[in-house]
């Protein structure tokens, strides 16, 4: 979409640090945000010359005065803290560094003078807690996303969905008004047009895009067609997605508590200007102190606007799903998930002779074993966050 003018220096931003990463195709992601290549490469220059403070046309006024005083420095910690209440020292050191102050407090005396200001959360505000995570090796291969259950509105109810990619914590938020599949493919369309395809998706097992038995559903086989692997955690354990549900405690604490929108738009309105925020501002602790937006950049895999049917190799036995869900194979009727109706699968063979696995483009979707006097198709064999790199 073109540049909005309620958001105009959010979106300026937003594509400058996309198109100045390494190897970044700066024409594709002119396409992608609306704008020509002349005046997408006019607010790369001057961001590379002024950073933030180029992208407007207002005046630019100094971030730092010398000699300040401490009584100055404590202020300057507490107006971080007035401005996003839940942050701690750490974090409000950090955004003072990037201001270029100075004499920027450490974390510890930034924390004694939020207490000395009754600011803390609680005598647990700051104590370390025991998990174990894993990350994804780069940006773009793993995607996390999940519903923040709902939020009451004036004009109804609000589905906030939340999209993190799991290397740098990136955010993409997304208000919803239901949590209907073509809701959701509209609106992860709208991301994947800008910010290009994951690898890999996780999410749980909660609609839609999961199911009760186990099997693919529609919008996870959409997910496939554009070569995006979906995979789940496991059920009733939701640490799978702590880094989805601890976002969800930030989500709550900085954007919906205390607060009604009057409508999806306000919402949207709102989610906006706080991912700018929470993506290029606040200090992220499992960063290093870095901001998400230091560790991203835009996948190089652009949606496609047209889906091409599967291309399988000669060699594979291809059939297509017939209305009850089936097809058939050496003389064997084969089930196939439900999801893939109408759809052309391929059967390939393994290392095992009679064994056989049911694909669709390139994802496993079971095995069928022909030495069995019954087919017994395997359950579906997703991809599972163990695979993920430990940190």
């Amino acid at each position: 979409m073109p540049f909005e003018e309620r958001s105009i220096m959010s979106h300026r931003e937003e594509f400058c640090r996309l198109a100045t990463a390494p190897g970044a195709n700066v024409r594709e992601l002119c396409r992608r945000f609306g704008i020509c290549p002349t005046s997408g490469y006019k607010w790369i220059e001057r961001w590379r010359a002024e950073g933030r403070e180029g992208l407007s046309d207002r005046s630019r006024r100094p971030l730092t005065s010398p000699g300040r005083s401490s009584a100055a420095i404590e202020e300057r910690v507490l107006a971080v803290r007035r401005a996003h209440p839940s942050w701690g020292g750490r974090k409000i050191r950090r955004v003072l560094q990037r201001a270029g102050l100075a004499e920027a407090p450490s974390a510890s005396t930034a924390t004694a003078i939020l207490r000395r200001h009754g600011l803390l959360d609680g005598p647990r505000a700051g104590e370390a807690r025991d998990y174990r995570r894993f990350e994804s090796a780069a940006a773009n291969d793993l995607w996390q996303m999940d519903f923040k259950g709902h939020v009451a509105t004036a004009a109804g109810r609000l589905h906030p969905l939340t999209v993190l990619d799991d290397r740098s914590r990136y955010s993409l938020l997304l208000a919803c008004g239901d949590e209907r599949e073509a809701t959701v493919r509209a609106r992860l369309t709208e991301a994947f047009r800008r910010y290009g395809l994951p690898w890999r998706m996780l999410a749980d097992n909660g609609s839609p895009w999961g199911s009760a038995g186990g099997e693919p559903t529609r919008f996870a086989v959409w997910l496939m067609d554009l070569d995006v692997a979906l995979i789940h955690g496991r059920p009733y354990h939701p640490q799978t997605q702590g880094k989805e549900e601890r976002f969800h405690r930030t989500l709550k604490g900085e954007v919906l508590d205390g607060r009604t929108f009057r409508s999806l738009e306000e919402a949207e309105t709102a989610f906006a200007a706080w991912r700018e925020v929470y993506n290029s501002r606040r200090p992220h602790e499992a960063l290093g102190l870095d901001v998400p937006a230091s560790c991203y950049e835009a996948s190089r895999r652009a949606m496609p606007e047209t889906i091409l049917p599967p291309d399988y190799e000669p060699q594979a036995a291809v059939r297509t799903v017939g209305s009850g869900g089936q097809i058939s194979f050496k003389n064997r009727r084969v089930r196939c998930p439900q999801a893939f109706v109408g759809k052309r699968v391929a059967l390939r063979a393994t290392d095992k002779d009679g064994v056989f696995d049911l694909c669709y483009r390139r994802h496993v979707l079971t095995q069928v074993d022909l030495r069995q006097n019954i087919t017994q198709p395997v359950h579906h064999v997703p991809e599972h966050p163990s695979t993920l790199t430990p940190v």
